[in-house]
């Protein structure tokens, strides 16, 4: 039995039997790609064998030594790192050629090892004192230097976080650290700001011609720490006059983002956030008419269901000549 396609194709008389037996024939032989499933399954080993090293440190701190346990996961950091700086491919203002297999797991445990070991290493002698964000501004520099020389995405990650912990340690004041108030304008503020700095890059990069390819790492966190900036604006806040305006920018601008670069993820992710947005504010502002549940009720089945419609139809929204 042909698929529907070659049953198609054959009643329009493109192609013939002989044709389709062949094309069933190599369909049932062809190789099947486990290409991503093992890439899942190292990415999943590098975490926990970080985790084992946790746990390592956990259950044997007393019998083996701080000094040991820190020199111990040095070694496997410093010998990662070296492992990447030596097998590096050739330095390119694009993207790089292939590394060899298992490079970036290598590189990626490297990195994770030194931040087990930095933290270690303050957590028990206090190497950084209460300059916390020297503590983030290290790997920070080391892992934004690694991920540029090295082009590898999965480092350039880390970097980011590293630059989103550093700047909301350097702007939070330490009363609201220590008390873990994170329910502050000056942190809201300060997404909002590093968003506006994250989605900045990638088209100065695409302006220079400089690792272009960085651009979707940098505007993956910068839609989330935006949008979820501007909702904590919204709701914790109760400023809904300057962060939904803000919202609702942000999420135009990932529409038109969208639609000109060919994206349906980051169509996906506009539409979310701005449904919760609108919504938030429909739901606020019509408390005090005391509507009934029904009125709620079709709301949300009528409008997540043009959500629903919207993004399967979303190929009539995205240009089809997008780069």
């Amino acid at each position: 039995m042909h698929p529907p396609i070659l049953q198609n194709l054959l009643q329009q008389e493109i192609i013939t039997p002989e044709d389709a037996a062949k094309i069933d024939i190599f369909e049932a032989k062809k190789p099947f790609s486990l290409h991503w499933e093992l890439k899942s399954l190292l990415y999943l080993g590098v975490i926990l064998l970080n985790i084992g090293l946790g746990f390592l440190i956990y259950q044997n701190i007393d019998s083996i030594g701080h000094i040991a346990l820190i020199a111990l996961i040095g070694v496997i950091s410093a010998v990662c790192l070296i492992y990447a700086i030596r097998h590096r491919p050739p330095f390119s203002a694009g993207a790089s050629e292939s590394p060899p297999p298992y490079y970036d797991y290598i590189l990626l445990l490297g990195c994770l090892t030194f931040l087990i070991m930095e933290g270690y290493w303050q957590f028990q002698y206090q190497i950084f004192g209460t300059r916390y964000g020297l503590a983030t501004f290290i790997p920070m520099v080391l892992f934004f230097g690694l991920g540029y020389w090295l082009d590898n995405r999965g480092v350039l990650s880390l970097g980011i976080t590293a630059l989103a912990s550093w700047v909301g340690i350097t702007v939070t004041p330490q009363e609201l650290l220590s008390k873990n108030d994170f329910n502050s304008a000056t942190i809201v503020q300060t997404g909002v700001l590093l968003a506006a700095l994250l989605t900045l890059v990638p088209f100065v990069s695409e302006r220079l011609n400089f690792k272009k390819h960085f651009s979707l790492t940098y505007l993956n966190f910068a839609v989330h720490i935006g949008m979820i900036s501007c909702l904590a604006g919204m709701m914790a806040l109760d400023l809904e006059v300057l962060y939904f305006p803000l919202l609702c920018g942000a999420v135009g601008f990932y529409l038109w983002y969208a639609r000109t670069r060919g994206s349906f993820y980051f169509l996906t992710v506009a539409v979310v956030y701005g449904y919760i947005g609108i919504t938030y504010m429909l739901i606020t502002h019509t408390d005090s008419l005391n509507l009934d549940f029904m009125f709620y009720l079709l709301y949300f089945v009528l409008s997540c269901t043009g959500v629903i419609f919207f993004l399967i139809n979303y190929k009539r929204f995205i240009k089809n000549d997008a780069p």
